[in-house]
């Protein structure tokens, strides 16, 4: 049970840790305090594991769920980080998180009614501009992370990041099993290794650390609640509600037993319970890891007690800040190199969801286009939006938040609104201009058989 258990946190530990390593810099955190941060997420993902795999009262899936910290909130919680500035960042985005766990929470009973609003075009477009939204992270990772440092951006840097990069791809090549689901982790861990003969690794914050630690509730000071972010992580709670929901049905046809409504509702509720009191540890929104659901079909140990053994592992690891702070020693150029593969990841995940979106039906493609389009602005012109009011930039500049509205709204505008339907529209566009259907083939009876 313990080495299956440990080999759901190997497969989940580079994307629990990856986003608070984005964060923490971006708030203006040291080393130390980032190192912090990402002991306080493995906590928090613990809990979280565990309310979600063994419950309690309606809290819980009760399915061998793995939960952790979500990729979702990355880009509008640095939004805010760059809104607010050091001294408030992390308050107003603890404060923003606490307040979208607790409706989501209340909002959970009634979420299933409203999943018919969150087709795979609009989560597809959502998940795609996560991943598209994370690539410029690494991107600046792969430089050395610092752009007023001298050797930001050179060959040495550039020259670790592709190192990196190429080894986790060939890892991926030829690993089976249980390796190849380790496989950005043992690729951090082989660019570490080479990053120390040239000088990049810094081994300062692991001898700082204690061996034991605990996540001092609001390290970071009092939560702080600001409108902008309050929408901004409102909308990260409905995408992550939607993940989760999506990951609940496929993982009980996994195990053979299928997701019932109540299963679903309990599984929110985990999920927003854990979400809402992460921020009580110092940590972040979290929801289902889907690459947990893989290892589950893959390795046919369909126990949640296994699981619910990877959430008390990943307590303890939360417990001793030496073990998070091993991470700092990973430099940012060989975390840049694998970040490029494990954002990419989720942007294809994305293009994988949209694939079964139906595309070609009614106006989906035009709203796919206008989301991905809005939401790439704050990448491509990161300048864009620099006249409008400071509280409009925290959803604004996160093009994960507006993209996602965009496409909400014009899903419901085309087909929801006015009982006009994809299926709908799709019909009209065959119809000739009196808006007649042309006949069917006279040699296609309409049979059972016939039917496609």
């Amino acid at each position: 049970m313990f080495t299956s258990g440990l080999q759901h946190v190997a497969a989940m530990y580079a994307g629990v840790v990856a986003p608070p390593m984005i964060v923490g810099p971006a708030c203006g955190l040291s080393p130390a305090e980032t190192a912090f941060l990402v002991g306080a997420s493995l906590f928090t993902a613990g809990i979280a594991t565990l309310l979600q795999t063994l419950g309690f009262w309606k809290i819980g899936a009760r399915l061998p769920f793995v939960n952790g910290v979500s990729f979702a909130g990355v880009t509008p919680m640095v939004a805010i980080g760059k809104a607010q500035g050091p001294e408030h960042a992390l308050p107003v985005i603890f404060g923003a998180i606490t307040v979208a766990g607790v409706l989501g929470f209340f909002l959970a009973p009634y979420f299933s009614r409203l999943v018919r609003f969150f087709p795979p075009v609009v989560t597809g477009t959502v998940i795609t501009l996560i991943g598209v939204s994370l690539l410029p992270v690494a991107f600046n990772w792969s430089q050395g992370g610092d752009a007023a440092s001298p050797d930001h951006g050179s060959l040495t840097q550039i020259a670790m990041a592709a190192a990196t990069f190429v080894i986790v791809l060939v890892l991926r090549r030829v690993l089976r099993g249980f390796l190849r689901q380790i496989s950005i982790l043992l690729g951090l861990i082989a660019g570490t290794l080479l990053a120390i003969p040239v000088g990049l690794t810094d081994f300062s914050a692991l001898g700082d650390a204690a061996p034991l630690g605990f996540p001092t509730p609001f390290h970071f000071g009092a939560p702080q609640f600001n409108a902008a972010a309050l929408v901004s992580m409102g909308i990260v709670m409905l995408v992550c509600m939607t993940e989760s929901t999506a990951d609940m049905l496929a993982l009980g046809r996994i195990v053979g037993r299928p997701a019932d409504e109540r299963t679903i509702e309990g599984g929110l509720r985990a999920d927003t319970l854990g979400t809402a009191l992460s921020p009580l540890f110092n940590g972040f929104a979290t929801s289902a890891f889907a690459q947990n659901i893989g290892l589950v079909a893959m390795t046919k140990v369909r126990s949640r007690f296994v699981v619910a053994t990877s959430g008390v592992i990943l307590l303890l690891l939360g417990l001793c800040p030496m073990a998070a702070s091993v991470i700092s020693l990973v430099p940012l150029p060989v975390l840049g190199g694998a970040g490029i593969v494990l954002f990419g990841s989720v942007a294809a995940s994305g293009i994988q969801t949209l694939a079964t979106a139906a595309l070609e039906k009614g106006e989906n493609a035009l709203i796919v286009a206008a989301a991905v389009g809005i939401g790439l602005i704050p990448i491509a012109a990161p300048d864009f939006y620099h006249a409008f009011p400071k509280d409009l930039l925290v959803v604004l500049d996160s093009g994960i938040s507006t993209g996602a509205l965009i496409a909400l709204v014009l899903n419901l505008a085309f087909n929801h609104l006015g009982g006009r339907s994809a299926a709908a529209g799709d019909a009209e566009d065959e119809a000739g201009d009196d808006g007649v259907l042309p006949p069917a083939p006279a040699d296609t009876p309409d049979t059972p058989a016939a039917r496609p």
